[in-house]
């Protein structure tokens, strides 16, 4: 039982639940967080890895939502440098096209002025026969607008708000399931099962915040009792991985004839990411997997664009989530709203606040909106501070990636270029606690396989959480497209044989 009456208990552990956790603590609440698996293991792991201002859903006159995104752009690069990027996005177009030109132009247009943009360059048109962004294109396709956005370690973004929000003074419960949540009184009693151990707990809260994203509804159904809970539209959006299709760092826009767009994004280094889908799905969201269907959908639609067709043995990885819109009726996937909704329920004695919606670029904001309700529901702690500060190891100029690089390099001279720049791509400023005193390659433990190493590994479990092989390759890293199935069991074992108690706090 805990002894002390908490301000906030959040439920869930994706990228709204952790922005909320860690803008509150921050402020002065006493806070608990509970994820009932990985953090971001859901859908804040599962998408295109944008910091955008959604250039389509000007289209659905969403302007509110856009602009708000497009201001967040580059308070999101200022807080996380490391872990968040410009990129420039091409955008062919040809006569007879999906969208006539003016339009384009007059969206791009909208796009370069909505949102106060300062340090991100501004559109421009490209001739394609002469550009090298034309060369892994059709021919057809001889003129392209280009524009601005941002790029995210969207997983890494949620982890680091979980241990912002830790390093503040919250508690932090990973793989820690909310069985119940009564109220009595003026204050919930939240029951906790730990999903790995059995462990149970008990917690008293001042109030409630249900941020499951797709989970969301279940918990007020579960948790709560109220069985004819519809608040989301659940709709699934899946991505392919194939080996790097172009050279450069500027990813594509792709417009297809069923008024839908995919992006093909250069990812890790050596890949092409391309996504995504949107499809209505009514099953489980724990055992979502990318369909044959949209495996055909992505490689047909990027094969439009693409001289060297996308075939089905290109793809190395896949991935699927879910994503949690607020059910406005829309009536196709793509047309549902991708803003956000908080729902604040105030009517008995201990307030409940139910988020809808959101998405990666405006989760700070969201948080933001979220304090403004709970101070409404008990009593405003603190001011707005987020936008101000740096996640974990983001501590550095917005433009300043080169130089840390350089510092790394400059301060263990046996790291390769490649090995440094991803090191500082994972953690920033933080590298150098995880490099710790080490004067060799040999220094840093167990070789896995790429540039894993025990040291980083270490790192990982003791300060982010990690807990399983795959929490290590797929989120925490995205070493899983590196290391071989040797370097995967050798880490499976590694990690087994850990003493208990090594683990984050």
């Amino acid at each position: 039982m805990s002894q002390d009456v908490l301000d906030i208990f959040v439920i869930g552990g994706g990228i709204n639940g952790c922005g909320i956790a860690r803008d509150a603590v921050g402020r002065g609440y006493k806070v608990a967080l509970a994820e009932m698996n990985d953090f971001a293991s859901g859908t804040s792991s599962g998408a295109t890895k944008l910091i955008h201002g959604g250039l389509r859903y000007l289209e659905h006159y969403e302007f509110r939502l856009v602009r708000e995104s497009l201001v967040e752009r580059e308070v999101l690069w200022a807080m996380a440098p490391h872990i968040i990027w410009p990129m420039r996005f091409v955008l062919p177009y040809h006569k007879g096209g999906i969208r006539p030109a003016w339009l384009i132009r007059l969206g791009l247009f909208l796009y370069d002025h909505l949102g106060g943009r300062k340090l991100l360059p501004p559109t421009a048109t490209l001739d394609m026969r002469s550009d090298p962004a034309g060369k892994p294109l059709k021919p057809l396709f001889t003129k392209a607008f280009e524009y601005s956005d941002g790029w995210v370690d969207d997983a890494r973004m949620v982890v680091l708000n979980a241990r912002d929000a830790a390093d503040k003074g919250a508690t932090i419960l990973p793989r820690t399931k909310v069985i119940s949540a009564r109220r009595q009184g003026s204050v919930w009693i939240i029951e906790t099962r730990n999903t790995l151990t059995g462990e149970t707990g008990t917690y008293t809260s001042r109030m409630l915040v249900n941020a499951a994203g797709p989970w969301v509804d279940q918990v007020i159904r579960s948790a709560f009792g109220k069985n004819d809970a519809k608040h989301v539209r659940l709709v699934q959006g899946s991505h392919i991985v194939i080996r790097k299709k172009f050279e450069g760092e500027r990813a594509y826009f792709f417009q297809n004839p069923d008024n839908r767009i995919i992006f093909a994004i250069p990812y890790e280094g050596d890949f092409t990411l391309i996504g995504t889908t949107d499809r209505d799905f009514d099953e489980d969201p724990k055992n979502i997997q990318i369909t044959d269907e949209e495996t055909d959908y992505l490689c047909k639609a990027a094969s439009e664009y693409f001289r060297e067709p996308v075939r089905r043995e290109d793809i190395v990885w896949t991935y699927s989530a879910v994503r949690p819109l607020f059910d406005d009726g829309a009536s196709k996937a793509q047309e549902a709203t991708r803003d956000y909704v908080l729902k604040l329920e105030t009517e008995e004695a201990a307030p409940l606040l139910n988020v809808f919606g959101g998405k990666l670029t405006t989760y700070r904001r969201l948080a933001e909106h979220a304090l403004e309700k709970i101070g409404e529901a008990i009593g405003t702690k603190g001011k707005p501070w987020t936008a101000q500060s740096h996640l974990p190891g983001g501590n550095f100029a917005t433009k300043g990636y080169e130089t840390e690089v350089a510092k790394l390099k400059a301060k263990y001279g046996f790291l390769s270029d490649r090995h440094a720049r991803r090191l500082v791509r994972r953690y920033g400023t933080r590298s150098a606690v995880l490099l710790g005193n080490a004067a060799s390659i040999a220094d840093l433990g167990q070789h896995f396989d790429g540039d894993l190493y025990e040291a980083e590994v270490r790192y990982l479990i003791e300060n982010e959480w990690a807990m399983s092989a795959e929490d290590v390759l797929w989120r925490r890293t995205k070493d899983g497209l590196r290391v071989d199935e040797n370097g995967k069991r050798l880490l499976e074992e590694y990690m087994a044989a850990l003493p208990a108690g090594r683990m984050a706090g």
